[in-house]
């Protein structure tokens, strides 16, 4: 609903012209409308005496005698904009009456909304959607003062007809002073998407980082309030605003910011170093003993894509098992010998596999 039109506000214009102020102020003077002996008093063409003329009576500043057209008189602009707001309000509260009605009617599932969410308890409170999720973050951004702390997994593949909302949200944050600093997976620095919302907003102040390894997904606000992933599947959220937690938390992204990298594309750092260095994580991972799904998760990749590497980094190495892939790396100085798993005695997998899935 456009309240603007219901008091004709849309025909007050952006911007006064100069015949605008003459028009107005000699009506004010001569008390008549009469367009000929308007202009001859300016020395206005007619057509932009008429011109005025509209936009003056339309913002109600110049009333005519409905009798006579050409007499009238101009009135002060408090009181065009008392009537012109008059309607407005009126709408203004029959909406805010609106707004109380459908809130008293909605009030009626409080309660049996609060019973399903204390599931969680006032300081863990879980949230089972994905757009109650999206309201929750909206509500912590708009009450954040001091700092947001977010941690990405997956950066790069960051949806783009959703960043030019996120960008206005981070952007809202900013200005109002608020420092934000994110961490990316590197394999942010290859997704073109990813490069162009970083450099933008970036412009507004927020920081970006990246690092081969994240912890998971994570959003702290003022160290006060914490967002994590449900392990459901379901894309919901545990939000905790208890204190020691949530600074817990942020003392864990501290960590990894610290040895993080600052945030740059990869054609400008290079491709193959960049390329390099993922490869050099994937084979330290692997040698550790993670499954490909692990190594896909903690680096933020496609599975397809991790065992593309894993494929071309066994083939590199002459390997045909990842621990021959593991004594390789060592003997070309790629990886500790402490870091290589050995295999167990019926070569179903390597001694210290981890229980990471």
């Amino acid at each position: 609903m456009d309240i603007s039109r219901d008091g004709d506000l849309s025909a007050v214009p952006d911007g006064w012209g100069k015949a605008d102020t003459a028009v107005y102020g000699w009506v004010l003077e001569q008390g008549r409308l009469d367009e000929p002996a308007v202009a001859a008093g300016l020395g206005l063409r007619e057509e932009e005496v008429r011109q005025a003329l509209a936009r003056l009576t339309a913002s109600q500043l110049i009333r005519r005698d409905p009798r006579d057209p050409a007499e009238g008189f101009a009135v002060s602009p408090d009181v065009a904009r008392a009537e012109l707001a008059a309607p407005v309000r009126s709408r203004i509260r029959q909406v805010e009456e609106e707004l109380d009605r459908a809130q008293k009617e909605l009030d009626h599932f409080s309660v049996e909304y609060l019973r399903h969410a204390k599931r969680g308890n006032g300081q863990f409170r879980l949230i089972g959607n994905m757009l109650e999720v999206r309201v929750a973050l909206t509500q912590a951004s708009e009450r954040c003062t001091e700092e947001v702390l977010s941690s990405q997994p997956g950066g790069g593949s960051r949806v783009v007809e959703a960043m030019g909302e996120a960008l206005a949200r981070d952007r809202a944050i900013l200005e109002r002073g608020v420092r934000m600093r994110t961490l990316y997976h590197h394999t942010a620095r290859f997704n073109g998407p990813s490069q162009a919302y970083v450099a933008a907003a970036s412009e507004f102040g927020a920081q970006y980082r990246t690092a081969h390894e994240l912890f998971g997904r994570l959003i702290v606000f003022d160290r006060e309030l914490a967002f994590l992933p449900l392990n459901d599947g379901s894309r919901g959220a545990v939000a905790i605003s208890e204190p020691s937690v949530a600074c817990y938390l942020a003392d864990v992204f501290e960590q990894t910011w610290t040895h993080a990298t600052p945030f740059a594309d990869a054609a400008s750092q290079g491709f193959g170093e960049v390329a390099q260095e993922i490869d050099q994580t994937i084979l330290r991972l692997l040698a550790a003993g993670l499954k490909d799904e692990a190594v896909a998760r903690r680096l933020g990749m496609s599975l397809r894509t991790a065992r593309r590497h894993i494929a071309d980094i066994m083939e590199q190495l002459g390997a045909e098992s990842r621990f021959q892939a593991g004594v390789a790396a060592v003997q070309r100085g790629l990886l500790d010998a402490g870091e290589i798993c050995a295999p167990v005695a019926d070569g179903a997998g390597a001694g210290c596999t981890s229980t990471e899935a």
